[in-house]
């Protein structure tokens, strides 16, 4: 082994000559934990190249998928929640508002604009999970009340893709409202004969699956979403009965009749395209 024995001892690389791999090169898949470049990762509508998983993604990344050349303009982009109640938990509700804003680069939940997609003009609102679990606030359903008025007023299609934990404990009953009132725009939507399309993602829970997110005039998901109201263990607790397996899946909601069409996100914006042009004229 005198082959092995290192002659120069103490041999250093200096610290400015080390390479290393950049942040955010390369992603792991949350479901099959396979390695791939984080270019390729985008390129293939942030699903996996291996099992096709959907990860997570946010209002940046779907208007970026739907709006031709990401060319759109943001409706009300600077509401902020207020704090109507005084909340306090484990810190102020202000506090955890701003640390949410510093840390996601967004004003609250969700995001409205509109733009064209395949040359369609659009509106979409789209939740945001990493701004508090994409809870609903009062900001989140005044935003979507407002971009509702906008859909019907130039009678654009509407597209709310929605992804949330529920309703925003910390604004109590001003929260529950929003269930009411959001529903109540669509109504008046509806009647002006506009279309809604509502894309559930993983997941869609609690007060937004009970309001805005089932009233599409189509109501479609992506491939594995978790979608319900209550969670597993307390719907459990409360029928006393072992549940089907993947009962809250976005499969077995389709197959139960809640939901229109399962879309893959790749394929989205054109379906989303062959649908608006077999029940609207731009």
């Amino acid at each position: 082994m005198s082959w092995f024995i290192r002659k120069e001892k103490n041999i250093q690389t200096p610290t400015e000559q080390k390479k290393e791999v950049p942040d955010g090169l390369w992603h792991k898949c949350g479901h099959c934990k396979q390695v791939m470049l984080a270019a390729d990762l985008k390129a293939n509508a942030y699903t996996c190249l291996h099992c096709g998983f959907h990860e997570r993604i946010g209002s940046k990344e779907y208007f970026e998928l739907l709006f031709d050349d990401g060319q759109f303009t943001e409706l009300n982009p600077h509401l902020e929640s207020a704090d109507p109640l005084n909340f306090i938990d484990s810190k102020p509700y202000p506090q955890r508002i701003k640390e949410a804003q510093a840390k996601t680069g967004l004003k609250d939940a969700v995001r409205t604009a509109y733009g064209k997609m395949n040359g369609i003009d659009l509106v979409i609102a789209c939740m945001d999970f990493s701004f508090i679990g994409g809870s609903m606030g009062s900001v989140v359903g005044e935003k979507v009340a407002r971009a509702i008025d906008f859909a019907r007023e130039k009678r654009y299609p509407l597209l709310i893709i929605s992804r949330s934990g529920g309703a925003r404990m910390m604004e109590a009953g001003f929260s529950l409202m929003q269930m009411a009132k959001t529903s109540a725009k669509l109504a008046l939507l509806d009647e002006a004969g506009v279309p809604y399309i509502s894309l559930l993602t993983d997941p869609t829970t609690g007060g937004v699956t009970a309001s805005f997110a089932m009233l599409g005039d189509f109501n479609i998901a992506e491939p594995q979403a978790l979608i319900g109201f209550a969670g597993p263990r307390v719907i459990r607790e409360t029928i006393g009965k072992d549940l089907p397996k993947g009962f809250q899946s976005a499969e077995f909601v389709l197959e139960h009749g809640f939901l229109d069409f399962i879309v893959d996100r790749k394929e989205l914006k054109d379906e989303l395209t062959a649908l608006l042009k077999m029940i609207w004229v731009n």
